[in-house]
Formats: C-alpha cells, sequence, structure tokens
C-alpha cells in the first residue's frame, strides 16, 4: 500500500513539472522597430474608424427605412379608411335605392288590389 501512495505521489510531482509552461523568450516588442509598430496602431484606428462609420451609416439607413415603413403603412391605413368609408356610402346609397324601388312597388301594389 506504502508503494501505490508512493508512486501515485511521484506520477502527481512529475505531472505537475511537466504541466508548466516554458519560459516565453525575450518579447518580440523589443524588437519591432518603432515606425512599424506605429504603422501597425494607425492602420487599427483607422479600421476601427471605418467600422464606427459603416456601423453609423446602417444604423441611419435602417431609421430612414423604418421612417418610410411607417409612412406607408400610415398612407395605407389612410387609404384602407378612405375606402371604406366610399365603400359604406356606396352601400348606403344602394340600399336606399333598393328601400325606394320595394316602396314604390308596394304603392303600385297596393292600389291594383
Amino acid at each position: 500500500m506504502k508503494k501505490v501512495i508512493a508512486t501515485l505521489i511521484a506520477g502527481l510531482f512529475a505531472t505537475a513539472a511537466f504541466a508548466q509552461t516554458p519560459a516565453a523568450p525575450a518579447t518580440p516588442a523589443a524588437s519591432v522597430p518603432a515606425k512599424v509598430e506605429a504603422a501597425h496602431t494607425k492602420a487599427v484606428v483607422k479600421a476601427d474608424a471605418k467600422e464606427a462609420q459603416a456601423v453609423v451609416k446602417a444604423d441611419a439607413k435602417e431609421a430612414k427605412a423604418v421612417v418610410a415603413a411607417k409612412t406607408e403603412v400610415a398612407s395605407a391605413k389612410t387609404e384602407a379608411t378612405a375606402a371604406k368609408a366610399k365603400a359604406h356610402h356606396k352601400a348606403k346609397k344602394t340600399k336606399a335605392k333598393a328601400d325606394e324601388k320595394l316602396a314604390s312597388a308596394t304603392a303600385e301594389a297596393a292600389p291594383a288590389k
């Protein structure tokens, strides 16, 4: 039993020793010239600015589309309301004419009795 425990402890220490990452070499930033680093930073900032500008443009385009859609919906609702009113008026007129015809037909039929 002592041998098993000793083997497990030795295995634990061995695993821990090999699991460590090796020491990092000298910093590569020191070997990069300042001009190259500045150019890289400038390119990154420029790319970020372009991305931000594209996002703003896309948001503005979306907002414009939403406004246009809302305008179209409002216009469609107005047209629908007008069409409903026209249809209601036309139906009312037709019903009145039908009632008139029925009344005149009834009046003509009544004296014939």
